[in-house]
């Protein structure tokens, strides 16, 4: 068989000082933290999209990448060739799961019943693969969005034939996720938005939107699909307004259409950043809520406006994040997808190893550190003394609820102007560098 990345043999850890630049720095996946190891709290997975789909196109410029995996030009061999280059490259990176869209694994055929043909072969092919190198799946999602099908959405479009050909891809997608032991199923909301008000009847998107996804959980749990559906917040791009625009827009929804027994989020660094919120943030918000679930794992460029989905490398992000997940309790079904694509310009296999290699020493290391945080106490003392004054008197009876605005009135004319405290923002900020670099 065709080795793609013959420049590896295996990568393993060998520690912050080695300078071979195909080793794990950082990620030593049978490390023992807080008694789990290291790759267990992680769960690393591959993205089939951007790793082995993605040629380095853009607005304005041509393919950069050839991904015809050694001049093949049949799309079925060429998507059996992929995944033979996907279980050759998660082999060799110690990557236990994947995740995929159904047009990453398999070309559309004439119509939908060859498409389909098409698909569950090479979910056939993968299932062996899979059961000869142990590696799982994370989860599966339909493309609802690149086709020109839907250009007016799919469960929110005007058009019920879209709404319906998003519904069948739903269902086999399902079907294979299921087929292949997988735990998660994403919906991510491409097309489901609006340009101007001017042509769009919101309410019933939303309405519809919602009857595709209650569809789509009795669907698969009739046919024993017991993980989690997810939602992944993103605020624009390729839409003006996607409804699914940030973790509490995304709870709301939840909320209204009585679907947050089923569903949690799915959670993007670089969607964050679009929504003009940080990392950390999206992730509390969902978390405090009770539907984290998964994450894609990438970052942006705070100097361009749009998804970069870049690999991530910022630590002081990957830290924060991670601490998130193990005030969560750590991952369920969920785990950290790389939903990260190397630059236009960086266009061989070599490439995707290093990447791969620098995006999960970064969250290794924030994993590390962020038990650090957690280990050190500084922080969350500093945050417990802050709202000391909820634990007794009247603030107890605040947090009770057994107080009124008669009472509250009749201790503030007791008792005049607040005493307050300092934020210590710049104090705080000076510990997790401590913490970091040390």
């Amino acid at each position: 068989m065709k080795e793609y990345f013959s420049m590896i043999d295996k990568v393993v850890y060998e520690g912050a000082e080695s300078k071979n630049p195909f080793s794990y720095k950082y990620y030593d996946a049978d490390r023992v933290i807080d008694g789990k190891k290291m790759k267990d709290h992680l769960k690393f997975a591959m993205s089939y999209w951007h790793t082995l789909c993605a040629a380095g196109t853009d607005p304005f410029g041509a393919q950069t990448m050839d991904r015809s995996y050694g001049g093949l030009t049949d799309p079925m061999e060429i998507a059996r060739a992929k995944a033979d280059a996907a279980f050759e490259f998660m082999t060799k990176m110690g990557i236990e799961y994947f995740c995929f869209h159904d047009a990453d694994i398999a070309p559309e055929g004439k119509d939908f019943a060859e498409t389909k043909k098409n698909f569950f072969e090479i979910v056939d092919y993968i299932k062996e693969k899979m059961q000869k190198t142990g590696i799982k799946l994370l989860w599966g999602t339909s493309n609802c969005f690149s086709s020109p099908r839907f250009m007016h959405g799919a469960g929110t479009s005007c058009c019920a034939d879209s709404f319906a050909y998003a519904a069948a891809q739903i269902k086999n997608v399902l079907d294979a996720v299921v087929k292949l032991g997988g735990k998660g199923y994403v919906f991510w909301g491409g097309r489901e938005g609006y340009e101007t008000l001017l042509n769009t009847d919101m309410a019933l998107e939303l309405d519809n939107m919602a009857r595709l996804m209650k569809m789509a959980v009795e669907y698969g749990r009739k046919i024993g699909f017991d993980g989690d559906f997810y939602i992944e917040p993103k605020p624009k791009e390729p839409t003006k307004h996607q409804y699914d625009f940030d973790s509490a827009t995304v709870i709301g929804f939840l909320r209204k259409y009585s679907l947050e027994k089923d569903f949690k989020l799915n959670i993007e660094a670089n969607h964050a950043t679009l929504a003009g919120h940080s990392f950390e943030h999206e992730l509390e918000v969902a978390r405090i809520n009770g539907v984290f679930g998964s994450i894609d794992a990438n970052q942006g460029d705070p100097n361009l406006g749009w998804d970069t989905d870049q690999f991530p490398s910022n630590v002081y992000s990957a830290a924060l994040c991670m601490l998130e997940v193990i005030k969560a309790g750590g991952f369920k079904n969920g785990g950290l997808n790389f939903d990260a694509k190397v630059r236009r310009a960086s266009f061989e296999f070599e490439d995707i190893v290093h990447a791969y290699i620098s995006g999960m020493d970064s969250f290794a290391l924030g994993l590390i550190k962020a038990y650090e945080i957690k280990e050190d106490g500084r922080i969350d003392e500093f945050v417990k003394n802050r709202y000391e004054s909820y634990s007794h008197g009247i603030g107890k009876k605040i947090v009770d609820e057994t107080t009124s605005l008669e009472e509250l009135e009749e201790y503030t004319l007791k008792n005049g102007e607040p005493k307050l405290k300092s934020g210590r923002q710049e104090y705080l900020e000076a510990v997790l560098n401590n913490i970091l670099f040390r």
